[in-house]
């Protein structure tokens, strides 16, 4: 496909990310045709991931392109993430020149860090929908939301959906259903219960308490970081 437009997609790790935020949107986007891509981190070293695997950067925050797609996971790292001063100038950086800036769960909470949704609607893992307004979006209850040139997907598995629609969006809608075809995307989920609405009460929870144990301070940490933003 070498005669369609060239896109290099820059994909911004940091640790304990959740890897399906972003390899379902990796696995998508680079079936675009004619893409290269970067795997952008503080450095070289292996990124653990919540999964128990590693990833590998390809460039640094010094080192690499600007890309034409910005895409940002999310995951339990990503509070960290927003209090490092390097990590939130690389992705305003990189965001401030991308053709699209994007994210997939929490990462949106990171784009706003950055500053790169105010004025935006934008969705995020349910769990974490209530602080998108802390950054100046709109929060939108969405599988993915566009607005201009930001796109947003929400919780993990919604990255393959927002995937398809970016290419879409870019390729066209016959190359985004050849590409769902190639991967035989084709859910049919044992369970009815992947959203709030839907699970069980006992079931809901159950994951508020883990979120309780593994992130009591999620929320006070990301409004310090929106504070601090509006303050700059």
């Amino acid at each position: 496909m070498a005669s369609i437009p060239a896109l290099h997609i820059g994909f911004a790790l940091f640790p304990d990310m959740t890897q399906l935020d972003f390899t379902g949107p990796a696995q998508v986007l680079t079936r675009m045709g004619n893409t290269t891509i970067d795997l952008v981190a503080k450095s070289l070293a292996p990124i653990p991931t919540d999964a128990g695997f590693t990833l590998q950067p390809t460039a640094t925050f010094a080192t690499a392109r600007m890309p034409d797609i910005l895409f940002v996971p999310g995951g339990f790292g990503v509070v960290p993430a927003m209090e490092d001063t390097e990590t939130v100038a690389w992705v305003r950086q990189a965001g401030e020149r991308a053709q699209w800036v994007t994210a997939v769960c929490t990462g949106a909470l990171l784009l706003g860090a950055a500053g790169l949704l105010k004025g935006y609607r934008a969705t995020t893992h349910w769990a974490s929908h209530h602080n998108l307004a802390l950054f100046g979006a709109e929060p939108v209850h969405e599988r993915y939301v566009f607005d201009r040139n930001r796109v947003t997907g929400g919780g993990v598995t919604a990255g393959i959906d927002f995937g398809l629609a970016l290419v879409a969006a870019i390729r066209g809608e016959d190359h985004a259903k050849f590409v769902q075809l190639s991967i035989e995307y084709d859910p049919q989920p044992p369970f009815d219960a992947g959203s709030p609405d839907k699970a069980d009460p006992a079931i809901l929870d159950r994951y508020r308490k883990m979120v309780a144990r593994m992130a009591s301070d999620r929320d006070a940490r990301t409004r310090a970081v929106a504070d601090r933003l509006s303050l700059s």
